[in-house]
């Protein structure tokens, strides 16, 4: 395939990765503000299902198409700082999803869907959420920082 193709493929998956987390968190609040333990529950099942739909086959579409284009265009991706910090930015929020963002994502949807009432619910939800949050706004503020990098191709230093 040709470079221009498999950059179009990078913006794209970029596109679908950084708007599904952004959307994931941005429907959390909304349901966290409904103090709903239902529709808190259904809404982070839903960014499970989301993350499976979305985030992963982003993920896969901007290695393979950063690599094809970093070797198609003869840039040593290792000592070519715009590329090398991002990919540590990116490698970051992955770390970040599975160590802590994905956890408390199934550990919400458990303990909500298997309250008995909305305060006990809320009890054990309210030390979650925050950190839920926090993680998951890491989580898409490295992978934001990376594109940004992407974009204007700073003198950075590479490995």
């Amino acid at each position: 395939m040709s470079y221009l193709v498999w950059k179009c493929l990078h913006i794209v998956s970029m596109v679908v990765f950084l708007g599904n987390i952004g959307t994931g968190l941005f429907w959390a609040t909304q349901a966290h503000r409904a103090r709903d333990a239902r529709l808190i529950a259904a809404t982070f099942r839903s960014i499970e299902r989301s993350d499976r739909w979305f985030t992963i086959p982003g993920v896969v579409g901007i290695v393979v198409s950063g690599t094809a284009m970093a070797m198609g265009g003869g840039f040593p991706i290792l000592s070519t700082g715009w590329i090398v910090w991002p990919i540590g930015l990116f490698t970051l929020s992955g770390v970040v999803f599975g160590a802590w963002v994905a956890p408390l994502q199934r550990r919400i949807s458990r303990e909500m869907e298997a309250a008995t009432s909305v305060e006990a619910a809320w009890n054990g939800y309210a030390g979650l959420y925050p950190r839920w949050e926090l993680w998951g706004l890491l989580s898409l503020l490295t992978p934001f920082a990376s594109a940004l990098i992407m974009i204007w191709k700073p003198a950075l230093p590479g490995l």
